[in-house]
């Protein structure tokens, strides 16, 4: 039996340290670039994901699994942001049907909003909301993108749509376990 040798990449190359990075490609561009902006915040949007993976219990499972089916979606949309030349990402579109079903089913099990509501609730909401907030940062970003290069339009369906569904899954987390949503009350005048 022939045993495979291990070699470990390294994590640093030092290439970066003059506050550049480099594209699929090989072209070099200021870490500051719209395109690194927002492939990073992608990159941002699937720790958060992971960190609500890590506080959600194995009673969310529809949750849980969806969660992980995004991150792999994130992954390879972050791929085709940092790619200058990519195509377009298929079942994107498939992906948004799917979040605007589930998005229909978990609404229809949480009470209906009678007003605006502010992020909190348990840990798992909390952190759904948070997720949320960093998915419309990624969309905003992208969007800055797609007025200097093309980008995939389907991307920015799928991060419009996937903050709608982080929103109905914070209601959702909170309601199953039992989390009051905070109303926003209109400020009174002094």
């Amino acid at each position: 039996m022939v045993r495979q040798a291990h070699h470990n990449v390294k994590i640093y190359t030092k290439t970066g340290d003059k506050g550049e990075t480099s594209l699929f490609g090989g072209q070099r561009v200021s870490k500051s670039d719209v395109r690194v902006e927002s492939y990073g915040t992608i990159d941002e949007l699937n720790s958060a994901i992971g960190i609500v993976l890590s506080v959600t219990n194995n009673k969310q499972k529809t949750i849980r699994k969806e969660l992980i089916k995004i991150q792999n979606d994130l992954f390879e949309i972050g791929s085709a942001l940092a790619n200058p030349t990519s195509k377009s990402i298929r079942d994107l579109e498939k992906r948004v049907g799917e979040f605007e079903k589930l998005i229909d089913e978990l609404t229809s099990s949480v009470p209906p909003l009678q007003n605006f509501i502010l992020p909190g609730g348990g840990r798992g909401g909390s952190l759904l909301h948070f997720a949320r907030t960093v998915c419309r940062r990624a969309e905003r970003w992208t969007v800055a993108l797609s007025k200097k290069e093309k980008v995939d339009t389907n991307i920015l369906i799928y991060l419009n749509r996937l903050s709608d569904l982080l929103f109905t899954m914070a209601r959702y987390v909170n309601w199953k376990e039992k989390k009051k949503e905070a109303l926003w009350r209109k400020p009174l005048k002094v």
